[in-house]
């Protein structure tokens, strides 16, 4: 979900002299011709989960992360930033002045990776498939605003929406909205398995062991027509169960570059001590970092106990002590660089306090110690996860005012729990799909949103989003986000604690790297070359 008004991904600091003209791929000893890209994401099929990478069900960032190589859609967010931009589009627009019916042209020659030509059937085929397969936590919200589409001719698609949207073009810009083969994906059911296909910069191979992927082989695709410029013919991404082992892959040349996620530990490393060889590359990051609640749950139902969760909760002490350089404090849903960003928890709660959150309990009638058990996953987001939530535990237990323990669960387990309800208070992490500041509210706030939450706003819902989205002048909404910060730093059916910075480890001799991760944590591996070619 990328949209921007607002953040240009500046890149702040390469910590080694520029790139050198000598790097792994280039080193004819290994014998590899691809750039190797580690990463610590996981895909699992699972009797939950047996479609893990179709555009129709897949709604994670990982997911994306391949879904993005290999699956076109009609517009993309340029590279730096800015309004989206036509990709297998040669031009898309407005056609009302009320944001209400959006006009797309494709490009002439369009075709899959097997060389069958695209049409606007196509389109219209693969949004209408999301739709009408409509994925229990899928990505389908992001189209659920669309009445119908509409084609004319082989080349032209309109789709009408239900109600004003100036973020969109945003949307189509996102791997929900990608072009795919009738052929390989059936209109009523998900794909499973891991394999892709598209019209998109790459082709796809996955390697799996045990219905799991350990690698995937992106080849350049040789009928791609779009708007990106592919800066190599192969990249190889390469799956790690821990940042540990792939640090260790980095340092024996077996990988060319480093990405999400790297532990905290690594980041500071190389951040104190460089090494000979290895760059470290600082990205604007926008992924946050939150406590959400089951607001149904007895033991959170009254508001006040999350209220006191939130007066008594020391953001600073978490991102400094847990993930130093790599985090800091959030106070809002929407994170500090977004337009319409306002610390509204911090304007409510200011400093932690034992005594205003004893006190917030005492005026509801609540008991004291509160119990709780705050849920967290051990494999998704990091190994400073499991740290955090001791750290948070502590803050929480020294107050008085409550019980806590802390219980982790694999992600493969812990998402289907945390969808189902199972979980009163529980972690979780926001890659935006897109950088607007509706990206960050609508997904928790309104219907169908992505935690499963039974909380509810009608004001939030019927009123500030639908407004801040007739606004094409995205400035110009800034009072109604505020307005929606402060409702859930009021109601808190999340609890924001840090935003992160993002550290990508590479190899000298790899350039693009820069580029390559934007600031919603997008891979663009077409962007990597080999230094010396």
């Amino acid at each position: 979900m990328n949209r921007k008004t607002l953040v240009l991904p500046a890149v702040v600091g390469l910590l080694a002299p520029a790139l050198a003209a000598c790097g792994a791929s280039g080193d004819e000893s290994d014998g590899r011709a691809a750039i190797v890209v580690g990463t610590t994401d996981q895909f699992v099929t699972s009797k939950d989960n047996p479609a893990p990478l179709d555009p129709a069900i897949g709604y994670e960032a990982a997911v994306w992360n391949v879904l993005r190589q290999t699956v076109q859609t009609l517009t993309h967010v340029p590279r730096g930033g800015g309004e989206p931009v036509p990709e297998a589009a040669e031009s898309c627009t407005f056609t009302d002045t009320q944001n209400e019916r959006y006009r797309c042209r494709l490009r002439a020659g369009l075709k899959f990776a097997d060389g069958k030509p695209i049409t606007a059937d196509d389109v219209k085929y693969s949004i209408d498939r999301v739709i009408r397969i409509n994925a229990a936590n899928g990505p389908v919200a992001l189209l659920a605003n669309i009445d119908t589409v509409e084609t004319k001719g082989e080349r032209e698609v309109i789709f009408h929406l239900r109600t004003p949207d100036a973020t969109f073009p945003y949307k189509l810009a996102t791997p929900v909205a990608g072009i795919v083969p009738r052929s390989k994906y059936a209109a009523k059911s998900a794909r499973t398995g891991f394999q892709v296909d598209g019209s998109g910069p790459y082709t796809m191979k996955p390697e799996v062991e045990n219905h799991r992927v350990v690698k995937v082989l992106f080849t350049r695709n040789p009928h791609y027509k779009g708007d990106l410029k592919v800066r190599n013919d192969e990249v190889e991404l390469d799956l790690f169960p821990d940042a540990k082992k792939m640090g260790k892959a980095l340092d024996g040349k077996k990988i060319d570059m480093m990405t999400r996620t790297m532990s905290p530990e690594q980041s500071r490393q190389l951040l104190e001590n460089p090494e000979n060889g290895i760059n470290l590359t600082e990205m604007p990051g926008l992924a946050v970092r939150f406590l959400g609640f089951d607001t149904k749950d007895p033991a959170v139902k009254n508001k006040a106990v999350r209220q006191a969760m939130a007066q008594v909760i020391d953001r600073g002490e978490i991102a400094s002590k847990v993930y130093g350089t790599t985090a800091e404090p959030l106070y809002s849903l929407i994170p500090s660089g977004i337009t319409a960003h306002t610390n509204s928890f911090y304007n409510k709660y200011g400093e932690p306090s034992t005594a205003k959150a004893a006190a917030i309990l005492r005026a509801a009638g609540i008991d004291t110690p509160v119990k709780l058990t705050l849920h967290y996953t051990t494999d998704h987001f990091g190994t400073g996860t499991a740290t955090e939530f001791e750290a948070l535990k502590k803050q929480f237990n020294d107050t008085g005012l409550f019980d806590v323990t802390v219980q982790g669960t694999p992600w493969e387990k812990y998402r289907p729990a945390q969808v189902r309800g199972d979980y009163a208070v529980y972690g979780m992490g926001w890659f935006p799909d897109f950088p607007d500041p509706d990206n960050f509210t609508a997904p928790f706030l309104d219907r169908n949103n992505f935690l499963n939450s039974p909380y509810k706003s009608d004001l939030a819902q019927k009123a500030l989003i639908p407004q801040s989205r007739r606004e094409s002048d995205r400035s110009a909404s800034a009072k109604t986000f505020q307005r929606l910060q402060d409702i859930v730093a009021q109601d808190v059916p999340v609890l924001p604690i840090w935003q992160s910075k993002q550290y990508v480890a590479s190899r000298e001799g790899l350039t693009g790297v820069e580029w390559a991760v934007n600031s919603s944590a997008d891979l663009q591996l077409w962007e990597l070359a080999d230094g010396t070619a």
